[in-house]
């Protein structure tokens, strides 16, 4: 509010009588003196609900006139409400909302949380007191309505842009394949090598152990036919054949497994495999795991690719395999 304190005009010489401490000069003037007052009345800004939302009125310093701001409270930010106060009038250079305890709301601040209680809405030199009106229908954002309509949005934006999500996400994939098989590769010759190695090296010992066992009866037949009776021998191939019994027993107990010739060979193979592995360093979890997540990324592809597949989950596809 301004208040005129004097007026540019020429006082009569009666006039000038009149008033004590002031010289009898024709042509006496009084300069102009404007006096501001910093506090608005917070009837100035209001708010109200319109059709469920909060309508925001307030003055604009530059143009003399009120305005309506319409904001969304569970989408609109603080700053984004004074950013479209300063575009409204170029007149406004500070503009901020601060809480009845004068701490300073930050941009990022929803208008659910400001409009909650009261709070002070600061315009350049002016200070606005804003005391929003409670709600009658609180708006949650958890509720059971605003899901339903979170969830009729998304299938409306998936319908709308699936071709290009897929296209998008087609591309990312085939990127991530690139970039597995060239970490990959490198692995998969040192794993190669590693495997032939230890293959050649478990089927060695096989044929080894055949040569043990012909070896072994050939010696028995001898000793039996060639040099002792079968009297004397008999009670020796029992005892050789008892032992062998107490080898495979000794064998699950300490394996857990039974003494089954593929079985054995698989884990003599592992054994060599493992063994050459830390000696060249090779990191057998990562390759385990960079091959799981390539197998895996093949797999969205596959459900990408079909769009049949894109609502089954991938244990009913696996299932299905």
């Amino acid at each position: 509010m301004h208040v005129l304190a004097g007026v540019w005009r020429r006082l009569p010489l009666a006039a000038h009588s009149q008033i004590k401490g002031i010289r009898h000069t024709r042509g006496l003037r009084l300069s102009t003196v404007f006096l501001y007052s910093t506090q608005v009345p917070s009837s100035d800004v209001s708010v109200h609900y319109n059709h469920g939302l909060p309508v925001i009125t307030l003055p604009l310093p530059s143009r003399k006139e009120r305005c309506q701001f319409t904001v969304k409270p569970l989408t609109t930010s603080v700053g984004k409400f004074l950013k479209d106060i300063q575009n409204e009038d170029r007149g406004i250079d500070i503009v901020s909302a601060v809480s009845a305890d004068g701490t300073k709301f930050s941009s990022s601040t929803l208008m659910d949380v400001l409009l909650r209680n009261e709070f002070q809405l600061v315009i350049n030199n002016s200070t606005y007191h804003v005391q929003p009106p409670p709600r009658e229908t609180p708006l949650v954002e958890n509720s059971n309505e605003m899901n339903s309509i979170k969830s009729l949005v998304h299938s409306l934006y998936a319908t709308l842009h699936s071709e290009e999500h897929c296209l998008k996400k087609e591309q990312e994939l085939l990127q991530k394949l690139d970039d597995l098989k060239e970490e990959l590769q490198p692995l998969e010759e040192m794993k190669a090598n590693i495997m032939a190695k230890s293959d050649a090296k478990t089927t060695r010992l096989m044929w080894i152990g055949l040569a043990l066992l012909s070896t072994q009866g050939g010696a028995l037949a001898w000793l039996t036919w060639w040099v002792y009776s079968w009297d004397i021998m008999e009670p020796v191939t029992y005892f050789i054949t008892y032992g062998s019994a107490i080898a495979f027993y000794a064998y699950f107990a300490l394996t857990k497994e039974d003494y089954v010739y593929p079985v054995i060979r698989d884990r003599q193979f592992l054994h060599y495999f493992y063994r050459r592995a830390k000696s060249q360093r090779f990191d057998v979890e990562k390759y385990n795991k960079l091959r799981d997540e390539f197998a895996e990324t093949e797999e969205h592809l596959k459900r990408l690719r079909n769009p049949l597949q894109l609502k089954l989950p991938i244990e009913q596809l696996r299932e299905k395999e």
